[in-house]
């Protein structure tokens, strides 16, 4: 599920891009945010479905071997351990799964994308993690279990032909795949035997999560002009201009996420957007944000602009 870093480095997106178009609407532009939320669900269900795909492929090399002129002993009396792996055959069954893959027009159809899980599945059969599995003497629904996370983590979650599709598909793509790999990781460990499968929402809250985001983006488009003010004020020794487009975007989002958020501590607001800094802009970044955002909180502290609900909520 979504948690509010990831909402915030969505949020932080829509407004790079739409700072990029002069004249930008943005309505449209969050639109398209909440777009581009949306379809890391789609992520997250194009991997639930690629189990199935490996397994296809796998079946069907079994089938191939036994055509063979002059088939081996394992060709006519192959290992089935993997195929009949038990969470597998819940994912293919599940109705629901079926169901969210065709109301979101999510599937691995197609000839190139059939070849990309065959080189997955030689790929995968080379494995020590397959190996080891394929040739252990334990067997039942936790063995099951624990192979597949792994095999997930170690090797289908890293093939580059996998990444490769996704990030043709969505740039932003590449920036959700851990959160996505994650879901996948927590749905299988909460399958149980015997059950239908469960798929994990998008959101922990999705009104609560949605009216976040939209007033968090609404807002800091709002206060933009103010915004610039006052880092220009904070950073008397720099020019606007010279600042990293990133790290003025980020400390916006910060000051408006003071100001409008009357039930998130300053002190969660400047650790997330410090962090988000770390990956979103230059090394030094991280640095000169922190400096600039405490600055900027003594100053709308005093001009009585923050106001929190609850004790310990302005440290």
């Amino acid at each position: 599920m979504l948690n509010r870093r990831h909402l915030r480095i969505k949020v932080l997106q829509a407004l790079y891009a739409y700072s990029q178009t002069e004249g930008g609407d943005y309505v449209k532009a969050e639109k398209q945010l909440f777009e581009a939320i949306d379809r890391i669900y789609d992520l997250y269900v194009y991997l639930l479905l690629s189990f199935e795909e490996v397994k296809r492929q796998a079946s069907r090399r079994m089938e191939d071997n036994k055509k063979k002129i002059m088939p081996k002993e394992e060709d006519l009396n192959p290992n089935m351990k993997f195929v009949e792996n038990l969470l597998i055959t819940q994912l293919e069954e599940s109705k629901e799964l079926r169901k969210l893959s065709e109301q979101l027009k999510v599937n691995w159809v197609g000839d190139e994308n059939q070849e990309m899980f065959r080189k997955m599945f030689l790929h995968i059969r080379d494995s020590e993690t397959y190996f080891e599995f394929m040739n252990n003497e334990a067997q039942g629904y936790e063995e099951d279990r624990a192979f597949l996370i792994n095999l997930f983590k170690v090797e289908i979650a890293n093939f580059p032909l996998l990444y490769n599709y996704f990030e043709e598909k969505s740039i932003h793509w590449m920036d959700d795949i851990d959160l996505a790999c994650s879901m996948v990781i927590k749905t299988l460990k909460g399958m149980e035997e015997n059950q239908p499968l469960e798929i994990l929402p998008l959101y922990k809250d999705e009104e609560d999560e949605k009216e976040f985001v939209k007033n968090l983006f609404r807002e800091t488009v709002r206060r933009d002009k103010e915004n610039e003010v006052l880092i220009d004020e904070l950073t008397s020794n720099w020019e606007l201009d010279r600042i990293a487009r990133m790290d003025v975007l980020l400390m916006k989002l910060a000051i408006t996420e003071f100001q409008i958020f009357n039930n998130i501590p300053t002190k969660v607001t400047l650790n997330e957007y410090i962090e988000i800094a770390k990956f979103y802009s230059t090394p030094k970044s991280n640095g000169f944000i922190n400096g600039v955002l405490d600055k900027a909180l003594v100053k709308l502290n005093d001009s009585g602009s923050i106001k929190k609900i609850g004790r310990g909520l302005k440290n």
